[in-house]
Order: structure tokens, then C-alpha cells, then sequence
């Protein structure tokens, strides 16, 4: 059985990213788009269309055009979006890096992307030059001044001075790129306009090649839901360089003529303060910080009684969590979207009416097909039966950055992409996400890739073999936890701070175990839900 959509079907194909966000700057002037939250600064919607033209003219005449890759390295800043958007209009990839990583894995994902161009902010210079340097990045820009590197406004007054935006930035021939390549050319809507990391279903992070035309027809389908308009305000906490703070809170809500607030770190009394400062209407936001609007004695001393709908995303949450944001807030609809990087964000989403159905992802988004199948036979399954979740749409990115296998083993030949999510759909069409096949670790709606930290584990002279699994949590949903089988005595504390120094906050191990050997098959694949099962079981009889 095949679910879709009762809504009508979204555009595809028409146009990019910057074209269409830069054509609503166009409609809404001198509207606020951006805000940056600690200082209060403003960029409004004709400047922003302007911005992107500059930027777009000044990557050009410094060498970069189509087919480079321009990685962000920075916080959510109101820069992100004339910087992302215009790199696009020179024809160019995007890719953010997380603000909190380390060296080494700035220096991995620059290095696989093959970036060309490296933006960050002063404070991260010292850091993004090394990094650069090490991964054979051509030029460093900084968001400001920093010692060492190219300014933003040497950029600006390049495209300031050109008296028109490459021509590729506007139109020429189509480019169809093909899964893991990134093709040299003009900005078509099929040229890849994202490359965000993900791990798929299993295995280390890897570049998911979202088009212009994925994104667009994404920007779209997530609009259908949410309704958004130059009425409503919402307050950026997910962060850009993930494709859910990307696409929904910033791409969605700037083509819509919305005021995007920027967050550039998380702090539940700043957030809570620019919700009700700037009469936010929309809170897009992940599952610890609805736990947050739910629970935490702080929400009362904030008016947010502008709030009309809250929307979770990034990780399935719980119907009794869902009632109780809902209780806190009479009046407001709450509801939850589902998806995957490689959907570009999203598969199912809420109405901006009605919400979800407590426990429910939402809905199949337009020009969406999904499926449930049984994952060891790939029979397709009835409403109520419980299976791998299967979607197909405009959506599905390209494929993964020169990994075809990986490509193959995700997206079949009819285009199904296996999601390595089980779930249902009721008699009604709402979607529930149970549990998952995939090996992935989602932290605070981070992935974090079991793999990445075995070899983290692996590297530590006393380690003989490792696996690392998820462990529910009450705030983060999962934290990852180890199992380590020795060949020279260790300590946990000694193995936690291992890997803590090498890894970016959110992977960091919650706990160590240690055991004789692991479960594995006689061909040596680790049964990982056999041992997450044993470890889950020990947890509870010993209380940790």
C-alpha cells in the first residue's frame, strides 16, 4: 500500500534556492528578515536580495564558480544567509560545519567535500586556518576581522564593484549531476545547491547531494504545512549548518516573508527572551527543548502568548510529552514533522490547523509517496502494521558525495528511499516512528554514528575491540554509551576523557562498559541490537 497526500502538489523543478528566497526579498523590501538576537542588528528583505548579488559577484571574481564547494563554519548569524545563498548563485555548494567541532573533523568533512572556500567567524580563525591548510582549502573568510585571513568586507566591496553577478548566476544550460560527483556547470535547478553530512544508516558521515531542485520542492512541501507569512516571527535555534535549521528555519521562513531571529548558541533563558521580545508566532525547535516548554519552571516568567503553533522536529517525540507542551499552552497547535537529511528535512509534516495527532509524525507532505514494508521479506505492509518506512518525492537528494555503493544500498531502482525507520500509519494516514533498523545515535536530534566512535575507541593502545549503542534519555532522547573489551587496564573516567578531547560535545560517550567480547556473528558483523538489548537490560537492574 502506497500512502500520499491529500494536498495538491507542490512545483518542481523551476527554479533555485536563491532565486526563489532572492524573488521574495524582491516582494517584501524593507520587511525584516533577519535578526541577530544578541545585538539586535537587522537585515531587511531588500538588502538581503541585494546581499546575495554582492556576495554571489565577489566569490566570482576571487576564482570560485560552479562546481566549488564553500563550507560555513559559524554559529547562526543573520551573514549565514547571504553568504549560503549567494555562494549558491555563483554557482556553488554549500556545506556547514558544526561550530562546536573539533579540528580533526572540520579538517575531515572540508577534506571530503573538497572545499574551496572556508567562511567562519574571528573567533574560530585560528582554528578554520590550520584546518584549512590541512585539507587543501584555497582561502579562509572571516565574518569580520581576523588575523591571517580575508575579510567579509574585502568580498563585499569585490561584488560591490562588479557591475553585474556572473552570468551563470542567473541562467545557462542544465547540469544533471549524477550520485557522487559534483558537477561543473551553470545553476540549474538540477545543479547540487546543499552538502550536508550524514550517516545514513549506518557507517561514518557522508556528503548528501541536495539539488536545488530537492530543496525548492522542499522549501515548498514544509510551507504547505506551516502556512508561514510576513505576519509570523520565529526564533532560529536549530542550527543552520543542519539541514532541519537550514531548510525550516531559515530557507522555509525566507521565502515566505517571515523574521527569522538568530540564536548562535542555545540557552533556554535567551531563547525565551527573544520569543517573547520580538512576539515570535512560530517555534520550530527539537525534542529536549519541548521538554523544556513543557516542564521547566523558568517558561512562566516569559509572555509568549503570541506563540500560535510549535512544531518538533529532528527526533519522533512521545505523545505524553506532546500533551504536555500542549497542556502548558492552551490554545496553541503543537505538532511534529519527520525525515532525514536525505529527504532534505522532510517526509511527513504537521498542519499549521490542527498539528499532529499526540505520538504522530504528521502527515505524508505533498508529491510525497510512502511505504511500510516488512525489512526482511519487502513486503508491503497494511495500515496498523509495523515496518520499515520507505518514501519517495521530489525531495530525495541526488545521492551521497562519490559513494555510490552507499547511494545503491539507500535508494532502490524505482527511487524508494530506505529510510532504516519503522514505523506505522493508521487508518487515518497519521504516521508513527517506533524504533529504527539503522545503527544511528540521535542526540538531542544530532546523529551521532556509532562507527566513528568504535574507531575513535580503537585507537587507544588499551582497547581490543568496542561498539557503541544508544541509551534512552529523559533530556537528550539517546546518549551514546560504550562496550570495550580490554587489552591493558583502563578506567571509564580515563576512556570517557579520550574520547571527549577528540570529539564534538553531543558525541561525547555517557558511560563505559566493559566485557570479555562482543557479540558477533561467526563472519565477525557485530549483532549490535542483541548487545544494546544486554546493556539496556544491566542498566536497569543496576539503576545506571
Amino acid at each position: 500500500m502506497v500512502w500520499t497526500s491529500t494536498k495538491d502538489p507542490v512545483q518542481v523543478g523551476d527554479t533555485t534556492l536563491h532565486r526563489l528566497i532572492a524573488d521574495a526579498a524582491g516582494r517584501f523590501g524593507d520587511r525584516p528578515a533577519l535578526v541577530d538576537g544578541p545585538t539586535g542588528t537587522t537585515v531587511r528583505y531588500e538588502l538581503l536580495a541585494s546581499r546575495i548579488g554582492t556576495v554571489a559577484a565577489g566569490l566570482a571574481a576571487r576564482g570560485f564558480g560552479p562546481g566549488d564547494v564553500l563550507a560555513i563554519w559559524a554559529p547562526n548569524l543573520p551573514q549565514w544567509a547571504g553568504v549560503a545563498l549567494g555562494a549558491m548563485a555563483a554557482g556553488g555548494t554549500v556545506t556547514g560545519a558544526n561550530p562546536a567541532c573539533t579540528e580533526h573533523e572540520l579538517v575531515r568533512q572540508l577534506a571530503d567535500a573538497r572545499a574551496a572556500t572556508l567562511v567562519t567567524v574571528p573567533s574560530l580563525a585560528p582554528v578554520a586556518r590550520a584546518a584549512a591548510e590541512a585539507a587543501g582549502v584555497r582561502e579562509v573568510i572571516a565574518l569580520g576581522e581576523a588575523e591571517g585571513v580575508t575579510p567579509i568586507s574585502a568580498l563585499l566591496e569585490a561584488g560591490s564593484d562588479a557591475v553585474e553577478p556572473p552570468a551563470h548566476a542567473i541562467e545557462a544550460p542544465a547540469v544533471q549531476p549524477t550520485a557522487g560527483t559534483i558537477e561543473r556547470g551553470a545553476v540549474e535547478p538540477s545543479a547540487v545547491g546543499l552538502l550536508p553530512y550524514s550517516s545514513g544508516t549506518t557507517g561514518l558521515p557522508k556528503g548528501v547531494m541536495l539539488t536545488h531542485a530537492n530543496l525548492v520542492a522542499s522549501v515548498r512541501q514544509v510551507q504547505s504545512g506551516l502556512c508561514l507569512s510576513e505576519r509570523d516571527t520565529t526564533v532560529a535555534v536549530a542550527p543552520f549548518f543542519h539541514v532541519m535549521g537550514f531548510v525550516v528555519s531559515l530557507a522555509v521562513p525566507l521565502a515566505a516573508g517571515t523574521t527569522v531571529v538568530t540564536l548562535p548558541r542555545f540557552d533556554l533563558e535567551r531563547f525565551l527572551d527573544l520569543a517573547g521580545r520580538h512576539r515570535a508566532t512560530v517555534l520550530v525547535v527539537p525534542p529536549p527543548l519541548v521538554a523544556a516548554l513543557a516542564r521547566h519552571p523558568m517558561v512562566d516568567a516569559y509572555d509568549l502568548s503570541h506563540v500560535e503553533l510549535i512544531v518538533s522536529g529532528g527526533a519522533p517525540l512521545g505523545p505524553e510529552l506532546q500533551r504536555a507542551v500542549a497542556a502548558r499552552f492552551p490554545g496553541v497547535v503543537v505538532g511534529q514533522g519527520w525525515g532525514l537529511t536525505e529527504t532534505a528535512v522532510g517526509a511527513t509534516m504537521p498542519d499549521r490547523d490542527v498539528g499532529t495527532v499526540p505520538g504522530s509524525v504528521g502527515r505524508v507532505m505533498p508529491s510525497t509517496e510512502l511505504r511500510v514494508v516488512d525489512p526482511e521479506t519487502g513486503r508491503d505492509l497494511a495500515a496498523g502494521e509495523r515496518g520499515e518506512l520507505l518514501v519517495r518525492g521530489p525531495q530525495v537528494m541526488a545521492g551521497y558525495l562519490r559513494r555510490p555503493e552507499a547511494t545503491a544500498a539507500t535508494i532502490d531502482a524505482d527511487g524508494w528511499l530506505r529510510t532504516g525507520d519503522l514505523g506505522f500509519v493508521d487508518r487515518d494516514g497519521n504516521v508513527f516512528v517506533a524504533d529504527r533498523l539503522k545503527e544511528l545515535i540521535k542526540v538531542s536530534a544530532y546523529q551521532v554514528a556509532p562507527a566513528e566512535l568504535e574507531a575513535l575507541l580503537l585507537t587507544h593502545p588499551a582497547v581490543a575491540d568496542a561498539a557503541v549503542i544508544g541509551r534512552p534519555d529523559a533530556t537528550h532522547g539517546e546518549v551514546p554509551v560504550a562496550v570495550v573489551v580490554c587489552r591493558a587496564p583502563v578506567d571509564e573516567a580515563e576512556l570517557l576523557a579520550f574520547v571527549a578531547e577528540r570529539v564534538t560535545p553531543y558525541k561525547r560517550l555517557r558511560a563505559v562498559r566493559f566485557a570479555e567480547s562482543l557479540p558477533r556473528t561467526p563472519s565477525g558483523k557485530l549483532l549490535r541490537r542483541a548487545l544494546r538489548d544486554q546493556v539496556l537490560a544491566s542498566a536497569t537492574a543496576s539503576g545506571r
